[in-house]
């Protein structure tokens, strides 16, 4: 079958072949015919290193398809089902499982070190123990979570990671407060979701910040009452809050530059909610003082910070009542041959999510 693999950490580019098989399957497993799948930065940043993976590996974590095969003692999933890939599958025993803390279960990064393809040079990795970027995939039967048949596969693609985490981020995680002001810092496929969660939490102002133009552009269709670039933020905060700072800044880039921007434009009692996955090596430094005289809550958000199943059923109810945009999250269609393209439309900001027809 065909894959796109990246053979070494720090490669640029991905070689699709012909040659790779889905291995593993067996008891508790299911074999999935992808049909769609989506790029998340996540994907490029696991390419160039700055999140751990064991290479060579198929990238790609946000897919959805069709169950081809069922495993020996798989329940409730059979042939023909229509599913989308959950990354991060809760094992429901361990100890954060059991305090109701699903998107920090450990479990499913574990698959992340088992190969799930093979050459005939030898073994191949799946990003975060998936890699969507390949026609079939054998998963854990968690990973593979049933959607309704109204739901098309790239819509099903989306809501699987950066819809979740966006929308997560503003829902769960900051909880932001109706009539409240939010800044968010970073507007590709997810800072735009983000908006659009803040947006439906009743905020009155969302400022998008991102230096690329067509971003600030589409995040004022998606629901930011203003977008500008990083160097004028400053001036919004001054007009907006008269210089004391957003009650919420959402940092969805994953750098320390801009997290420190992001604690900096946060009011003192305000909210500072971290969703770009950055590197092990880019430490945020603050001073003890402004931590206990600032007051300001600092809240990472993992997959969107709650239980990722009736996430998705939240993303696709409001998708279905028209309260959130995800076809507009889609700007850019191409197939898996020209996956360097949809690369390049990632890394040059032209693309808020690209979706990927297998």
């Amino acid at each position: 079958m065909r894959a796109a693999v990246l053979h070494e950490t720090g490669q640029d580019k991905l070689e699709v072949l012909d040659d790779v098989e889905a291995v593993g399957f067996g008891p508790g497993k299911v074999r999935i015919r992808i049909r769609a799948t989506g790029l998340c930065h996540s994907d490029i940043s696991a390419m160039n290193g700055v999140l751990p993976q064991p290479a060579p590996f198929v990238p790609g974590h946000e897919g959805a398809g069709e169950i081809i095969d069922v495993g020996e003692g798989v329940g409730g999933l059979k042939q023909g089902d229509r599913v989308l890939l959950c990354w991060l599958p809760a094992c429901g025993v361990c100890p954060s499982c059991k305090r109701g803390q699903t998107e920090l279960c450990l479990a499913g990064f574990l698959n992340a070190g088992t190969p799930n393809f093979r050459r005939p040079g030898g073994d191949v990795f799946g990003f975060a123990g998936t890699g969507t970027f390949a026609e079939e995939v054998v998963v854990d039967a968690a990973c593979a979570v049933p959607i309704p048949d109204d739901v098309p596969f790239d819509i099903a693609a989306l809501i699987g990671c950066g819809v979740t985490t966006g929308l997560g981020a503003a829902i769960n995680t900051a909880d932001v407060e109706a009539g409240s002001s939010v800044a968010v810092i970073g507007c590709g496929g997810v800072g735009i979701s983000a908006i659009q969660g803040a947006r439906l939490k009743g905020a009155a102002q969302i400022v998008a910040v991102d230096p690329v133009a067509t971003r600030r552009e589409a995040a004022l269709r998606f629901g930011a009452t203003e977008a500008v670039s990083p160097d004028e933020l400053g001036d919004a905060k001054q007009r907006i809050t008269a210089g004391e700072g957003f009650d919420y800044v959402f940092e969805v880039v994953g750098k320390s530059a801009t997290a420190r921007t992001a604690y900096e434009t946060t009011r003192r009692g305000g909210t500072l909610c971290i969703v770009g996955a950055g590197a092990m090596d880019d430490f945020l430094q603050l001073n003890m003082f402004e931590l206990f005289f600032d007051e300001k809550r600092i809240l990472p958000s993992m997959y969107g910070g709650g239980d990722v199943l009736t996430s998705y059923e939240r993303a696709i109810a409001l998708w279905r009542a028209g309260r959130i945009d995800l076809e507009g999250l889609i700007t850019h269609r191409v197939p898996l041959a020209e996956i360097n393209d949809a690369l390049a439309q990632m890394r040059t900001g032209e693309a808020l999510r690209t979706c990927v027809e297998i």
